[in-house]
């Protein structure tokens, strides 16, 4: 089906009807199924176009597009150069050897590309907005990315606008649309059909694609999706832009420039000083002077560093997605590790958001409501025993009972077990405190409801009209509400089974019962009844009438109770130096009892309301937020104003937040929190991280495995810094060494004499850098990381104390390995009696096998690497291979042409383990002076 698409130019000029005619959509029901899947076949999705997407073949090119890669090419033609001069004699081994690195290590890069890749196209799955539609006449939430022209959206506050529509209806609607037409100030909408063609910001009967729902409610037609859009029509002007690199990514950029500088130079001084040290004669030599140059160049640099991060950072991400932590872009693990101040809400996230009546105050005293939240699991009590007390016990019947008639919620047992709400939070504690009195069933058969007058603002109560079967018939008025208004209107109470006078006495001792739940920080209600006389009537309408003359029946005490683990999450954060800060909307006594309850604060502590801090100045402002922990009574500006004077003070703050209001405060912060149940569609856009079951808990370990995937990217980079630092002070070392090490003189030729060959030391990065390195970014935490406070936003990635432990461990592989060599070779330092091929075999496998030791090093700078030895089965693995194809190049004899190498005896394998090991028996060592200097 084709539409008219000159119709639709400004649908603001037509009338909805007319819109509904030229789609085909019905203004009841919305489209059917089958349409819209037609549809969407017709149009494609509705998408803004992006970049193209890269052919596979030009992403496996992407990997040979590299300086370093350029060096290696470099050294092919070396060796190709080398192998005509020496008149094409057998097969150019060294050329085909550099050659298959080059693409195992491009295959490999590409590998991890497309990892990292398909997590975050995962990621980006799990945060795709929705909108709702009428489909079928039945309201749908469907992901924004398959509305079609035609579909019947249904707008609420907090909906982000899927595509351009025409309103059809709309009840106080205004849309925030600065991100199409600059306008600050959200727009009130309606269904009036304009004249004429104005600019985009004046079509009031129109919302846009992109836009914000930020208040009220209403339904409109799709007329546009994804590049028909106006927001597409300003994709369409717009170049493509460049993402962004982390600032992880630069320093990791930074330090590969610097490294290539400072390796090129070093390489530049190895070929001179062999120049000076050998005599240098033959073509051949100088050919093979220069491709170990070029070699070592690149053997020095980490290439695969940039892929092994991203992979790290996408798979820590999924990490934290399987635990309801959902990160929205990689960037956002490094705030994460180094959040000083989590500035929270209450509801839902601190607590349960399960309104659990907690406390019963009736004539004959007050009794205690055990268990938390929606599912019926405890009893009432008093003195800490089971209510038995007979006259108690019909107060307390007739309180929940009495509650649970004047209330419309309904509770329900799933099919897992667990318990859920429809209705009322607060009409739902009612039921739950029933059940727990056992007595909900006799209710449900007892009394039948014939009339309802609902809660108002203004009236702040509700009463339902009853008819009772047990007492013939009788019709009962049952009101619930606030204590005060309820109040006003008895003039009785009920007193065990009797009914007395509310005299003054009474009534003060019932208002002081209020105010001492009050104090308690539970919010209260009160419940009265009284039975109609038969000559009265039971119209809602009349409510004056007859919601009078009540019998008061008691009051209780309710609370939104803490979640059970949130108190040792916020332990846990105060223990790794984060400051938690709870903002809410909620009564400052409320606040600052859970406040006490989880920690927060210690009790006796006072919330600051909104109110005050308007009246403070900024200094006074910026004080109160530096020693205040709990916000109440706070409007959404007042977050963002917490959140900038906290930054100010050279804090890293995460927000959390899930209404409309909040999107700029998430935006501002550090690292902006949305909640995934109760948030809506724009907070989850303004943040970088969404909770999926709005837990504080989740922060938490959100913030734990931001810090662990740092201490790991460190891990890695400490592992591949100093494993190449020894290639490099192991060929530089056995040059300037030569004649000490018995290196000179072992070929009676007079050719060069060389500690490694250019083909072993570009082996030894393709089998110990990338597995091993990515095993390392997935290592379950060794450190305690919550024991320690923020890292400081500006520290470096490398500070001077690793580099220092690089040199250190590179020095110690080039001793272990040059001191291998020498033991082999006649003459030198320790008389051997081995040739060259045997010894340099030798110190290549020692080398190999001292990288692969370095791996239990890196991974703690203070730890033994003996604890939690075996928790990381994957570096295991990595290790195990690596050794596995050092053995099969030393012992296969096709491999030994390739590489230069000759087998090892048993013994010899023995004593090259023993001399790599020593690089862990130093690292063990020196841990341990500096595990005794802390204490």
């Amino acid at each position: 089906m084709r539409f008219d698409q000159t119709a639709l130019d400004d649908p603001s000029l037509l009338d909805p009807g007319e819109i509904a005619r030229i789609l085909e959509t019905d203004l009841e029901n919305g489209l059917s199924g089958s349409q819209a899947s037609h549809r969407l076949l017709q149009d494609g999705p509705n998408e803004l176009r992006a970049a193209p997407p890269i052919p596979r073949w030009r992403r496996i090119l992407a990997q040979f597009q590299d300086p370093l890669i350029y060096l290696l090419f470099g050294a092919i033609a070396i060796a190709l150069a080398a192998w005509l001069i020496d008149g094409r004699n057998g097969w150019p081994v060294d050329a085909l050897v550099i050659g298959v690195i080059v693409v195992l290590n491009g295959l490999l890069g590409y590998a991890q590309e497309a990892k990292a890749r398909n997590a975050a196209a995962a990621l980006s799955r799990m945060t795709a907005v929705t909108s709702a539609v009428l489909r079928d006449g039945q309201l749908q939430r469907v992901p924004s990315a398959q509305l079609v022209r035609g579909d019947l959206l249904v707008l609420s506050e907090g909906d982000a606008v899927g595509a351009d529509a025409r309103i059809v209806q709309s009840a106080s609607l205004r849309v925030q649309e600065a991100s199409l037409t600059g306008e600050s100030e959200a727009v009130l909408k309606d269904a009036a059909t304009l004249p004429s063609t104005v600019p985009l910001g004046d079509r009031l009967g129109m919302v846009f694609k992109g836009t914000a729902v930020v208040q009220g409610t209403g339904h409109a037609i799709v007329t546009a999706t994804g590049m028909a859009s106006q927001m597409g029509a300003i994709a369409k002007m717009l170049d493509s832009t460049k993402e962004e690199s982390t600032p992880l990514q630069k320093e990791v950029a930074r330090i590969g420039r610097m490294l290539g500088i400072a390796v090129v130079v070093i390489a530049l001084v190895v070929v001179a000083t062999v120049f000076i040290v050998f005599e240098v004669r033959t073509a051949a030599d100088i050919i093979n002077v220069l491709l170990l140059g070029v070699s070592l160049a690149v053997a020095a640099v980490p290439e695969g560093l940039p892929a092994i991060l991203s992979v790290v950072l996408a798979l820590g991400v999924q990490r934290m997605a399987k635990r309801k932590a959902i990160v929205k872009n990689l960037s956002s693990v490094e705030t994460l590790g180094s959040a000083s101040v989590i500035c929270t809400d209450k509801t839902g996230t601190l607590t349960r958001s399960e309104m659990t009546i907690e406390r019963l105050i009736t004539a004959s005293g007050t009794a205690h409501v055990t268990g938390a939240g929606y599912a019926p699991q405890g009893s009432v009590q008093v003195d800490g025993a089971e209510l038995e007390d007979e006259a108690h016990r019909a107060e307390a019947i007739l309180v929940l009972s009495g509650g649970s008639l004047a209330g419309n919620a309904q509770l329900q047992q799933m099919p897992d077990g667990s318990w859920t709400i429809l209705g009322d939070p607060t009409e739902a504690a009612f039921l739950v405190a029933e059940r727990k009195l056992g007595v909900h069933e006799r209710r449900l058969q007892r009394f039948d409801r014939i009339g309802e007058i609902p809660f108002t603002s203004d009236r702040k109560m509700m009463s339902t009209i009853e008819v009772d079967s047990e007492n013939d018939n009788e019709r009962v008025l049952v009101s619930k509400g606030a204590p005060d208004v309820l109040l006003e209107r008895c003039t009785r109470t009920r007193v065990g089974m009797k009914v007395v006078p509310l005299d003054g006495t009474l009534r003060q001792r019932i208002l002081a019962d209020v105010d001492t739940l009050t104090d308690a920080a539970l919010r209260t209600l009160a419940v009265a009844y009284r039975p109609l006389r038969e000559d009265e009537s039971a119209d809602p309408e009349r409510a004056e009438d007859i919601e009078r003359d009540l019998i008061f029946a008691g009051t209780v005490g309710i609370i939104d109770p803490p979640r059970e683990e949130a108190a040792q999450a916020i332990a846990d954060a105060h223990r790794a130096g984060i400051r938690v800060i709870m903002i809410t909307g909620d009564h400052p006594r409320t606040a600052a009892r859970i406040a006490s309850d989880l920690g927060i604060v210690k009790p006796g502590a006072v919330a600051l309301t909104g109110m005050e801090l308007d009246q403070l100045d900024e200094p006074g402002f910026a004080e109160a937020v530096r020693t205040t922990s709990v916000f109440a009574r706070v409007a959404p500006a007042h977050k963002l104003r917490i959140v900038d004077a906290l930054q100010a003070d050279g804090n890293v703050v995460a927000m959390t937040g899930d209404g409309v209001n909040d999107a700029p405060a998430l935006k501002s912060a550090d690292i902006g929190v949305a909640m995934g149940i109760a948030g809506t569609e724009v907070t989850k856009e303004a943040a970088r991280m969404i909770l999926a079951n709005d837990n504080f808990a989740t922060i938490v370990h959100a913030v734990r495995e931001g810090r662990a995937i740092f201490d790991n990217i460190r891990k890695f980079l400490r592992y591949l810094l100093s494993s190449n630092m020894g290639e490099v002070l192991t060929v530089f070392l056995g040059v300037v060494l030569a004649g000490v090490i018995g290196l000179t003189g072992t070929d009676a030729s007079g050719a060069v004499v060389l500690p490694l060959l250019a083909t072993q030391i570009l082996w030894i990065n393709l089998i110990t850098d990338s597995g091993p390195a990515l095993a390392m970014g997935v290592d379950p935490e060794t450190d305690d990381v919550m024991a320690r406070k923020p890292r400081p936003p500006n520290e470096q990635v490398i500070d001077g104390r690793m580099w220092v432990w690089v040199m250190q461990i590179g020095a110690v592989m080039a001793v272990v390995t040059l001191l291998t060599l020498d033991m082999y070779l006649p003459g030198g330092l320790i008389e051997g009696s081995h040739d060259l091929d045997n010894a340099r075999t030798a110190a290549f496998t020692t080398l190999v096998f001292a990288q692969l030791f370095n791996c239990l090093n890196a991974r703690s700078e203070n730890i033994s690497a003996f604890r939690h030895m075996f928790m990381n089965p994957w570096l295991w693995g990595a290790i195990t291979v690596s050794v596995a194809l050092q053995v099969a190049v030393v012992q296969v004899g096709f491999l030994n042409v390739a590489f230069g190498t000759v087998p090892l005896a048993p013994e010899q394998w023995l004593v090259c383990v023993a001399m790599a090991s020593a690089v862990l028996w130093f690292e063990e060592v020196r841990k341990f002076f500096a595990r005794s200097m802390r204490g």
